[in-house]
């Protein structure tokens, strides 16, 4: 991966991040959207010294694609770490209200004290912070209605910046999406190109596939047998260079490499290579 795509940092981001920061005060508790098909790897490793203390749940959008049993295991490790999180599902609208039941409940405490000193209880003041592309647009349409935040699956398509008003128990500070300035693992790199977190004219398609495939050939080699024809011979006796050769044969794309990678990765995206979740727990548990 090339450097100019591990530097990647729109302009519009870093702003995004100080107004963040500066904006930390107005919020009562802020939602870390993370893509659940890779939870640690979509993680903003600034999000600590952004939010600092300020009470916050994590947020497994996606997760019709990941896979489900991992997907657990993530919310356990969250939880574990203290840092409350669910898994939801933006696009069909599953999960959310228990999201702002959690959130309810996290700021429980808070809203009863107030109630005691004769305070009128008001809404809960939330802020989404997440990467490009793991669906903050479509949560905000969620909670406030299709015409409040413009979607789409280009990284960094949401711009503005605004309260948004989601019912009487929660008001919404919109952010733009924000992206480390850098990647200390090229793996992390690679894994957000390959779910769209990372324009795919920054990208070599053939590295991200190739990386794919390796992971398949490790983990999943049965759905690679059934996507693309191939034997499973031909999956797990194959360097992931030689296995790509035999797929885009397959595909009768000739010596298209590229178009085949490109068919390869756009098949991971539509979950047409099944739920599959490429960060694992162990990632952060034997650290």
């Amino acid at each position: 991966m090339s450097s100019n795509i591990i530097q990647w940092f729109p302009g519009h981001m870093a702003k995004a991040r100080r107004e963040a920061t500066e904006k930390m005060h107005l919020v009562d508790v802020v939602i870390e959207l993370v893509d659940a098909r890779i939870p640690e790897s979509s993680r903003n490793p600034m999000i600590n010294e952004i939010v600092g203390n300020k009470p916050r749940i994590i947020a497994l959008n996606k997760s019709d694609l990941a896979d489900s049993e991992v997907t657990n295991l993530w919310l356990d490790y969250y939880e574990s770490q203290n840092i409350p999180a669910v898994a939801i599902d933006s696009q069909h609208n599953k999960g959310l209200r228990k999201l702002q039941q959690r959130i309810q409940a996290i700021m429980a405490d808070y809203f009863e004290k107030q109630k005691e000193r004769g305070v009128k209880p008001r809404a809960i003041r939330l802020m989404i912070l997440g990467i490009p592309n793991v669906g903050k647009s479509t949560l905000i349409n969620r909670f406030v209605g299709k015409n409040q935040a413009q979607t789409g699956n280009k990284p960094g398509v949401t711009k503005a910046q605004r309260w948004l008003k989601i019912n009487k128990d929660f008001e919404l500070l919109d952010t733009p999406g924000i992206l480390w300035p850098k990647f200390e693992d090229p793996n992390v790199g690679t894994k957000l190109g390959i779910t769209g977190a990372i324009k795919d004219t920054l990208l070599y398609m053939d590295d991200l596939a190739l990386f794919l495939l390796a992971y398949y050939q490790e983990n999943h080699v049965d759905i690679l047998v059934n996507r693309y024809n191939v034997t499973q011979d031909d999956v797990l006796n194959n360097t992931p260079v030689d296995l790509l050769i035999k797929i885009t044969e397959k595909m009768n794309l000739r010596d298209d490499y590229e178009a085949a990678s490109q068919r390869i990765i756009f098949d991971y995206r539509k979950n047409n290579l099944g739920s599959v979740t490429l960060d694992k727990v162990e990632q952060v548990t034997n650290e």
